[in-house]
């Protein structure tokens, strides 16, 4: 997996199957075995992903201020996004949401929504954010890292545009229903 986020980061989907084995020192039937098509390791990557931003959603709970917490959430999925090209890539041709598991999908609705509550009762969160808004906003974030730009960290300027229109201070009026 460590190979395969490595290499697809670098080449996103055009990367092949044989570079992920010669990057992980195996042989390509190895690589074949755990996945038996490149759509089902980009899946598993997909999962991983995720699986890695729950972590850092429920660890932000412990943090005391509600909008650090949902920032440094924030900030850690789009850091995940933009080390992964090829995740990128792939969730914007998943139609639909990605398949990541129920159990990963309802913790991290779960933890999202505490992080968005408590954000919105200290009033640092514009009060008509919902949940739904987050994977939305995160898929552009995302579409962000994959676009050519001559500076290859531009999404952390994206990303601080995002954050700084979710603030209550910065609404200029009720978002669109």
């Amino acid at each position: 997996m460590s190979a395969a986020r490595e290499v697809f980061g670098e080449q996103g989907r055009d990367a092949q199957m044989d570079d992920v084995a010669r990057r992980a020192e195996v042989g390509v039937g190895t690589v074949y075995r755990h996945f038996p098509t490149k759509e089902a390791l980009l899946e598993a990557l997909a999962v991983d992903a995720f699986e890695r931003i729950v972590v850092r959603a429920r660890a932000a709970l412990d943090i005391a201020d509600p909008w650090e917490a949902l920032t440094a959430t924030l900030w850690a999925g789009a850091e995940i996004l933009a080390a992964d090209r090829a995740l990128s890539e792939a969730m914007a041709d998943i139609p639909g949401p990605v398949p990541i598991g129920l159990e990963t999908q309802r913790e991290l609705n779960e933890t999202m929504a505490t992080l968005l509550r408590r954000a919105q009762g200290a009033g640092a969160l514009r009060p008509d954010v919902v949940l739904d808004d987050i994977p939305m906003v995160m898929c552009g974030v995302g579409a962000a890292t994959r676009k050519s730009h001559q500076c290859p960290s531009a999404w952390r300027r994206h990303m601080t545009i995002v954050i700084d229109g979710l603030r209550a201070a910065s609404a200029s009026g009720p978002l669109p229903s």
